[in-house]
């Protein structure tokens, strides 16, 4: 593989994987405005972010079989046309209640370009090199909170809420088309493959007797987790607690994504001494003692808005590097159904996830210590699944 090869490969895959995020991340800004047009609160417009969460979750454990028995790019084809399609309605939204379940089926369409994303860099890099392209990944990714909060600051401020979904749709587009005619089929379908729901059954729990995966999939999918909670409790914390505009939330929100994309990049650096389960060790214990420090000062009231800046960022540079080598590790010890282990990984993941957003906005309290507090308790639980998966290793 050439060196253009390879970085055109990881352009795409992390496109595909971006698809999402910046479903996310683009529409955060509009918040206030989508609940004074829809006539709800802030809070229920959350709800349109935790059901994006429940979409992608529930829908990686679709697309897995599928990518397993028909090979990567068809399924992927019919999960990107399934997002164009509910991102179309999305702008036709007329109440709260029809854009939470149109973005829960966006979700689903956008969850298969992660999902391939993942088998196919197992497909075209193997288990050795898994780590450093899951780090360029990131970099990929880190367009999202790098542009897409900023970008959907000034959408909302000057053309509205709903022009959000439409550049999504053209951006939805490109994406496809680069998949079409530059990226490869990476696996061939594998008929033997049922997808019968008790087969199916059978090849997840195959998946799931092996213990290094589990053991790092409740690692990465627990680390993660802060990080929904810091995007959906974001919005409110700085433009309602620090009373910031939402061009200003878009620039926060794009600076603090600086932390964990640059530190996810200086993780390919440091694996060429060390291995990912000592990197992980000590990004996940700096990520404990920052999450702590920042919970016990929120409680106290003591922090205003440049203390929760920093905290965010260095709790952000930790997860860099917990994130890439963690999903590595689960994936490493799988070939021929690597699509339903990334699909195990990325539900696990998504649904954490989601219970972490829906926990940001049940216990909204006027102050930031809700999200703290998710992102402290979920920090330490993944520690403990680390210590706790060496002894039974």
């Amino acid at each position: 593989m050439t060196r253009r090869t390879y970085f055109t490969y990881v352009l795409i895959l992390g496109s595909l994987t971006a698809l999402g995020p910046f479903s996310i991340d683009m529409y955060l800004p509009g918040f206030g405005e989508i609940a004074r047009s829809l006539g709800t609160s802030v809070a229920t417009v959350a709800l349109s972010l935790s059901s994006f969460f429940v979409g992608i979750s529930l829908g990686q454990l679709l697309y897995g079989p599928l990518l397993d028995r028909h090979g990567r790019k068809k399924p992927l084809y019919a999960g990107l046309l399934l997002y164009l399609v509910a991102t179309f309605v999305c702008m036709q939204a007329k109440d709260i209640h029809t854009l939470i379940v149109l973005r829960f089926i966006q979700a689903v369409g956008s969850c298969a370009g992660t999902v391939a994303a993942m088998a196919m860099v197992r497909d075209l890099f193997g288990p050795k090199d898994s780590a450093k392209v899951f780090s360029l990944l990131l970099l990929v990714l880190g367009a999202s909170p790098l542009i897409a909060p900023t970008a959907g600051g000034y959408i909302v401020t000057v053309w509205g809420w709903r022009v959000v979904f439409l550049v999504l749709l053209i951006l939805g587009v490109l994406v496809s088309l680069l998949t079409v005619f530059f990226l490869p089929e990476t696996y061939p379908a594998d008929k033997s493959f049922s997808l019968k729901p008790l087969p199916i059954l059978r090849n997840f729990l195959a998946v799931l007797r092996e213990p290094q995966f589990i053991i790092y999939m409740l690692v990465e999918a627990l680390a993660f987790a802060g990080l929904f909670a810091y995007v959906a409790g974001s919005p409110y914390v700085f433009m309602d607690v620090f009373h910031v505009d939402k061009k200003t939330y878009g620039w926060i929100f794009a600076g603090l994504s600086v932390a964990f994309i640059g530190l996810s990049q200086f993780n390919s650096l440091l694996l060429r001494r060390y291995s990912s389960q000592q990197i992980i060790r000590v990004a996940l214990t700096g990520q404990v003692g920052v999450s702590l420090v920042f919970l016990a000062g929120s409680m106290a009231g003591w922090y205003g808005l440049g203390y929760t800046i920093v905290l965010l960022f260095v709790f952000l540079a930790c997860l860099g590097f917990t994130n890439p080598n963690a999903a590595a590790l689960s994936l490493a010890p799988f070939d021929k159904n690597a699509g339903s282990a990334s699909a195990l990984l990325g539900a696990t993941q998504m649904g954490v996830g989601a219970l972490a957003s829906v926990g940001v906005s049940v216990f909204s309290n006027g102050t930031a210590t809700p999200m703290v507090a998710i992102i402290a308790v979920t920090s330490v639980l993944a520690m403990g699944g680390l210590v706790a998966g060496r002894y039974v290793r």
